[in-house]
């Protein structure tokens, strides 16, 4: 068998079971217009990218003689950023993810996969290398790592009600994505970022909530499970708790808020009954700002 015939083998056995993930994760990137540029910036490379005048500093064989001679300014030629940046994801895979309040609503943990892989679409699309934080996918390119990225999404193995995040696979001075309710302690996160921070790594935190988690609709006696089943509280009187329950979740987006501020990250709630491409968009382009 020659190895074409093997890899195009491997990787259709490998997306055999991923069709609906990775079919909704195509539509949603799809669903987004980045412009003509896409990641593109100016840097190392062979193709022209635009003008600008010069600045101090400037040496003279950056000047492009033949565009100034058309002015009174001296123009130097910019050409096109080429290396390929790195870029990790970490979600969640605890339990808690796997909550959904309607039947008419995805699961946090289906809505995080599908915006995560619909990102990573769009970035090994640029020609970025895409993989996940945890060591168990190392970043490469190509649309076989996009099959990949969507079998080990794909797993749901994890017991845990809260899963603490792993950064043992973060290249230094690499980009990172979060996806999380943030719902469990929130120290594992604080120290998750940290390590990031240190290693020079920057990113995006996106907290992801099923409406029911920011309403709190409950009234009167009412019975509050786990999904993973650890955890049962009883109450008689669930409008009480409002409040209190309101008040936490404000704090504990406050937190995330000042964590991602003082680390140089970037800080987003993605409801699951809100628009995926306005999520996806807002990823994207926290993910361009970095640089």
């Amino acid at each position: 068998m020659s190895q074409a015939t093997d890899l195009r083998a491997r990787a259709e056995d490998l997306a055999a079971p991923l069709p609906p993930l990775l079919a909704a994760a195509d539509h949603l990137a799809s669903s987004v217009l980045l412009g003509e540029h896409g990641r593109r910036r100016s840097g190392l490379g062979d193709e022209f990218w635009q003008y600008r005048a010069a600045r101090p500093g400037d040496e003279a064989r950056m000047v492009d003689w033949r565009r100034s001679g058309r002015s009174d300014t001296h123009f130097v030629r910019e050409k096109e950023w080429q290396a390929a940046q790195c870029i990790v994801l970490w979600v969640d895979p605890g339990q808690s993810m796997q909550f959904a309040s309607s039947r008419n609503l995805p699961t946090k943990a289906h809505a995080a996969r599908v915006l995560a892989l619909a990102l990573a679409s769009l970035l090994i699309r640029g020609g970025e290398r895409v993989g996940m934080a945890d060591l168990s996918l190392p970043p490469r390119s190509g649309e076989l790592q996009l099959m990949r990225l969507a079998d080990t999404l794909s797993d749901d193995s994890n017991p845990e009600d809260y899963a603490r995040p792993e950064v043992r696979g973060l290249p230094a001075h690499a980009q990172a994505v979060f996806l999380s309710d943030f719902l469990g302690d929130v120290a594992p996160v604080e120290r998750a970022i940290a390590k990031a921070a240190d290693r020079g790594v920057e990113g995006a935190l996106v907290q992801v909530l099923d409406p029911q988690e920011e309403a709190f609709p409950f009234e009167g006696r009412t019975i509050f499970h786990s999904v993973a089943g650890s955890l049962d509280f009883e109450t008689r009187k669930a409008r009480d708790l409002r409040d209190r329950y309101l008040d936490r979740l404000a704090e504990r987006k406050a937190a995330l808020q000042t964590l991602a501020r003082v680390t140089g990250w970037q800080y987003s709630t993605y409801h699951t009954d809100h628009s995926a491409s306005a999520a996806l968009l807002w990823l994207y382009q926290a993910i361009e700002r970095v640089h």
